[in-house]
């Protein structure tokens, strides 16, 4: 009878950041409230009988991955928080761009630097990144949307081939279903459905923009911190590959390294504390991931994530595929993820690469159904649920678009 009641309050959180606009609470009020009722009830339940020990270590171990993801977000936050101020990517907008550059143009080179930015940093850098290049444009706000949706899209895509750029796909390669060359295959379809994406999108987008080319002043200290931000991403690459050291470490090893700097090259004495710019952080998105997550946590415990997997009884691997990607858009991927690896289920490489880029690119099809998604719901002001599942149908039509551009590349490169 609990699991149902536990269930109920996973929709009735989902059913909150939905109608966010209606009931005019905020999303992160809601699902922390009920991502900590989840798990008082599942305490009171327990009532210290013999489950409370395994009940108190999944807690643990699902507050320990909470926390890895909410440093990690401080720390890039913070990064991106002193550039932005800066005018740094303003700068950098006027180094890349020209004067004047139509909409079209605009909305395809947006794609590609999405994309090929997630390729190199993590997801939420990258989206930090693009969305602020994205706002700095000022456009209004109806074509900001449309920007802001591609780049969600993108950001996922870029990351799905290489080990260090999804989660997901890098417990699928741990887990020997597939080569980092068979990864790396993914890149062609990835892009393909993106650019696909920025061609519809493009429909009906006229006229030009102007670059706005403000020039900030920049002190020797702000380059020396780009330099920072630039050398922490590329390093946590390759500590990550070489030593398994955790993103979030290397980011915060990074971050403090950058005070450090601020403070020796004398920034204190304008009257621009480093340490404020921690302030800037949107601290309603740390929130909401917190509700969120514990939510994942307490539907991963109570095994009702590993009920998903009947899909792959009720239909063949490639449909389930399909559909466990349309799902991680409601469900966190990684426990999902989890979830059919453990269960070990059969499937070829080809159909393997398939759900590696499901399950990758899926999470696009909601606002809450990726860090990327989250995060630019952070960013853009006034982008909600509701307006980014307008756009519902053209998502789906690019993620299908790639899962089938997948499949055809394996079957081709694979025989």
């Amino acid at each position: 009878m609990l699991d149902y009641v536990l269930i109920g309050i996973a929709v009735l959180a989902l059913l909150g950041v939905v109608f966010e606009e209606v009931i005019h609470v905020n999303k992160a009020k809601t699902t922390l409230f009920l991502g900590t009722l989840a798990w008082i009830l599942l305490f009171i339940n327990a009532n210290r009988g013999p489950g409370l020990e395994e009940l108190n270590e999944h807690l643990t171990e699902n507050i320990s991955e909470i926390s890895t993801l909410w440093l990690f977000l401080v720390a890039a936050m913070t990064f991106v928080a002193y550039l932005n101020r800066k005018g740094m990517i303003e700068n950098m907008l006027n180094i890349i761009m020209p004067a004047k550059i139509t909409l079209r143009k605009l909305i395809f080179f947006t794609a590609i630097f999405s994309f090929c930015f997630s390729s190199l940093a993590d997801n939420i850098t990258a989206t930090l990144v693009s969305i602020a290049m994205v706002l700095s444009l000022g456009l209004p706000f109806n074509q900001t949307m449309r920007f802001a949706v591609l780049v969600v899209f993108a950001v996922n895509s870029g990351g799905v081939s290489l080990i260090t750029g999804d989660v997901t796909t890098l417990m699928i390669f741990l887990d020997g279903k597939v080569t980092i060359t068979q990864l790396l295959l993914l890149i062609i379809p990835s892009l393909s459905a993106v650019l696909f994406l920025a061609m519809m999108l493009s429909i009906g987008m006229n006229g030009t923009v102007k670059i706005k080319k403000t020039r900030h002043d920049m002190r020797s200290v702000d380059y020396v911190i780009a330099g920072i931000f630039l050398s922490t991403i590329i390093l946590t690459l390759v500590a990550n590959v070489l030593f398994a050291i955790p993103p979030m470490l290397c980011f915060l090893a990074g971050m403090a390294v950058m005070f450090l700097v601020a403070t020796f090259m004398g920034e204190e004495k304008y009257h621009d504390p480093i340490l404020d710019y921690i302030r800037l952080i949107e601290f309603d998105t740390l929130l909401f991931f917190l509700g969120v997550l514990l939510l994942v946590g307490m539907l991963d415990h109570i095994h009702a994530l590993g009920a998903l997997l009947e899909v792959y009884n009720i239909f063949p691997s490639t449909g389930a595929n399909f559909i466990m990607g349309v799902l991680s858009s409601m469900i966190d991927n990684v426990p999902l993820t989890a979830a059919l690896l453990k269960a070990d289920i059969s499937m070829s490489t080809a159909e393997w690469m398939a759900f590696t880029y499901a399950v990758g690119v899926g999470g696009s099809l909601l606002i809450i159904g990726s860090s990327a998604g989250i995060v630019t719901m952070s960013k853009v002001k006034g982008l909600t649920f509701a307006k980014y599942g307008k756009f519902a149908l053209l998502l789906l039509l690019a993620y299908s678009f790639g899962f089938a551009m997948v499949l055809l590349m394996a079957d081709l490169v694979l025989g």
